[in-house]
């Protein structure tokens, strides 16, 4: 208070920094506003049975066009309930300034979860194009991976899209594999060989659940998409092919090596026949006596201690939920089998 006397505002705002005017609004007690007055409804205003019929007259017959389309009409009807911009007005307090036509609701798709805990309990099949020697000329390489092992378990290049292919490439990688029914759901996105009838019928008679990405959802299938980029990024991978030959010897020498050679991070750096063939305890065994040898001869280099092996995860998801525990799904169909048409051989069982 004593400085209050004896400096004076300006020079105290000066050394503040504050401006003169926020100093005496925050001395100024705030003044109460005004009570608002209801606002009086104009005497020419349309009642409540004309802004009704109004309102139904543009959800029946107008229901389709705007409220000018529908003024416009009225005039050329010799008849004038309201202002175009009245309509509006009417329309806007019933919360119906909106598509007022019958709308199509899509359902909700429940989005797959998927969870493997041994080969052969989830697999995942889709298609990619390879180029051939002139534009528009085309090789499809159909994958089918098991994605607890990461392994190719049937593969087959066609010079088409074709459900029919694709029906038998399943049944006989299902039989090589000695797959028993009810214990394996196979998991895909919407294209056409994927949908239709045919392979639905495989699937029911196979025993077999299937299960499909949601519509326009790419993420719902990252095993086959990571798959083919390890495919057409491999330094031997030529980006065109001469001829149908000449991809198809690419594909023959590409999945043994994948399968036999690749070590793949998913899998803690172990190749998909190990994980797939159950070798993985055999192999891990042996990387963690080589890891605790080298510790032996020069544990100063290890500076977070004994080395430990990486281990695979115990389940793979597509779609891991968060907290939640969540077992393998997917939507059984009804289907009968069919003749299928061979273009390539699908491949053979890896013998070691």
């Amino acid at each position: 208070m004593e400085l209050a006397v004896k400096v004076p505002t300006t020079r105290a705002c000066q050394a503040l920094n504050m401006p003169r005017s926020s100093f005496y609004r925050a001395r100024s007690e705030p003044k109460p506003r005004p009570a608002t007055k209801p606002r009086p409804k104009p005497a020419r205003m349309l009642s409540e049975a004309e802004r009704e019929r109004v309102r139904k007259l543009l959800n029946t017959e107008f229901v389709d066009a705007a409220p000018r389309t529908a003024y416009a009409a009225l005039l050329d009807r010799g008849e004038r309930l309201c202002g175009w911009r009245t309509m509006y007005r009417i329309l806007a307090e019933k919360g119906e300034l909106r598509e007022r036509r019958r709308q199509r609701r899509h359902p909700k798709r429940v989005k797959p979860r998927l969870c493997a805990t041994r080969s052969n309990e989830v697999w995942t099949w889709d298609i990619t194009k390879l180029r051939g020697p002139r534009k528009g000329e085309l090789y499809y390489l159909y994958t089918v991976l098991d994605i607890f092992s990461r392994y190719v378990v049937g593969w087959m290049l066609a010079r088409r899209e074709s459900a029919e292919l694709a029906r038998q490439l399943i049944a006989e990688t299902a039989t090589k594999e000695g797959i028993v029914p009810e214990s394996l759901t196979i998991h895909s996105d919407r294209g056409a060989p994927m949908t239709a009838r045919s392979m639905a019928q495989l699937l029911a008679e196979l025993g077999v659940t299937r299960s499909l990405s949601r519509p326009r959802v790419p993420d719902d299938n990252p095993f086959c998409e990571a798959h083919f980029k390890t495919v057409k990024y491999h330094p031997t991978f030529p980006g065109r092919f001469d001829g149908f030959e000449h991809c198809l010897d690419y594909c023959r020498t590409f999945v043994p090596w994948y399968n036999e050679e690749h070590y793949h991070s998913g899998i803690a750096l172990l190749t998909p026949w190990m994980r797939h063939h159950g070798k993985e305890a055999a192999v891990l065994a042996e990387r963690q006596v080589t890891l605790d040898r080298a510790y032996a001869a020069n544990p100063d280099r290890f500076v977070h201690g004994r080395p430990i092996v990486s281990k695979p995860p115990d389940e793979v998801w597509i779609n891991e939920p968060e907290g939640l525990e969540v077992t393998a799904t997917g939507a059984a169909a009804e289907h009968p089998a069919t003749d299928t048409v061979t273009l390539a051989a699908p491949q053979p069982a890896v013998a070691h």
